[in-house]
């Protein structure tokens, strides 16, 4: 097999392990409620078991990003997509509380090294001029995991238990390992046209030091949140505030998800395009389609006010096509400014910036959605990009390859 078939295979099995990370997360959303009937549980003891998942979740991001940086993306992501897929498996055979929730932790100290392992391994196979659509694939697999996490579910179930709707995807994955460490093994990339930071090893401190990985934490901390509403928020606003029935929702749900996934690759195709053909700078190229993205969250407000049910989803999956476009760029902006010394590290600890980020907000939510409804929040999801876009030009005046030492 030639590089550059090599180099977009690498791509198409980042693409399965992203989706995996979101199916596999999002299986018990779906499975709760057999879980519940069988084993009693009640709704507070499953919010510390999605509790349990988050912090594992939190906690490794940005530890697994320092170790990828250290031992590489091949390693790196083959030992998280094992340890979450052994977790799922162990999903099977549970048998009460104490076990779910150690399992979830599990799940999501594996999971917490998946997105920083992908943006690693582009770094490590792409050049810069590519990047940011390998990136936005890679990235794609996880809305795609999302869409079809729920029928999934459903129709295992149905045909065999809930355990199975977890242990079949856990086999999957453990699979996946076995494929990705043998076509991994070489690189397709000259060192010539890597980031020269490739083979450096900066000690974690240092990197801390560095004034350009605060500002990226910072705007994750201020716009994860807005997705996170909208993953765990969309369905209670179309029961609560548009009347819709369950059945109904199902049917609508997946449709800013599918979007998602659909922007994350256009925006790096997008972003490549213009330096190749356009002759763009690196840096003009990914503010461009940055600031495209937060003008198109703008209409976010607008959701509040519309009185079309289809209307409101429209918008919805306005927002999510935007956030595709932003955070393909903003990862690949990482890679751009940190090569392969450090860009994992980086991705971890803006990753774990927006889960506690999360884990803050969504408390707050539901207090404000009891006292003042949601137009508050649509209000306020269409403020964080572009201000998130101001702060990043404001103190990223260039995004450029960082000598660090």
């Amino acid at each position: 097999m030639n590089n550059i078939k090599l180099r977009w295979l690498v791509v198409g099995f980042l693409f399965i392990a992203t989706g995996l990370s979101f199916l596999d997360r999002q299986v018990l959303s779906v499975a709760i409620i057999e879980i519940q009937n069988e084993f009693q549980l009640t709704d507070v003891e499953y919010g510390w078991i999605n509790t349990s998942f988050l912090i594992g979740y939190a906690l490794m991001f940005t530890v697994g990003g320092w170790l990828i940086d250290r031992y590489g993306g091949r390693l790196g992501l083959a030992c998280s997509v094992g340890v979450w897929s052994a977790a799922n498996i162990m999903h099977g055979v549970m048998n009460g509380f104490i076990q779910m929730a150690s399992f979830r932790f599990l799940l999501g100290l594996g999971e917490g090294g998946c997105f920083p392992g992908a943006a690693k391994s582009v770094s490590e196979w792409f050049g810069k001029k590519e990047r940011a659509l390998a990136n936005g694939i890679a990235i794609g697999g996880s809305a795609v995991g999302a869409v079809i996490a729920p029928p999934l579910t459903i129709w295992i179930s149905g045909n065999h238990s809930w355990r199975w709707s977890f242990v079949l995807p856990g086999i999957i994955g453990l699979l996946w390992v076995i494929g990705w460490l043998c076509i991994s093994q070489r690189k397709s990339l000259k060192e010539s046209n890597l980031n020269p930071l490739s083979k450096t090893k900066i000690p974690f401190l240092e990197i801390l030091r560095v004034k350009q990985v605060w500002v990226f934490v910072v705007i994750r901390f201020l716009l994860d949140p807005v997705l996170y509403f909208l993953m765990f928020w969309i369905p209670k606003y179309l029961s609560s505030e548009r009347n819709m029935a369950y059945e109904q929702i199902g049917n609508l749900f997946w449709i800013p998800f599918l979007t998602l996934g659909i922007s994350n690759i256009i925006g790096g195709w997008l972003s490549d395009k213009l330096i190749s053909r356009f002759k763009f700078s690196l840096n003009k190229s990914r503010k461009t389609v940055m600031g495209v993205a937060a003008l198109l969250t703008m209409v976010a407000p607008l959701i509040a006010f519309v009185s079309s049910v289809q209307l409101a989803i429209t918008l919805m999956a306005v927002i999510t096509f935007a956030h595709g476009f932003w955070i393909t760029n903003y990862i690949t902006s990482i890679a751009d400014v940190f090569g392969g010394a450090a860009t994992s590290t980086v991705v971890g600890i803006s990753g774990t910036a927006g889960t506690l980020s999360a884990l803050l907000v969504n408390p707050m939510i539901g207090k404000m959605v009891s006292s003042a409804g949601y137009a508050p929040l649509w209000i306020l999801s269409g403020i964080m990009y572009p201000l998130g876009f101001v702060i990043l030009l404001l103190c990223i005046p260039k995004i450029s390859p960082l000598k660090l030492k």
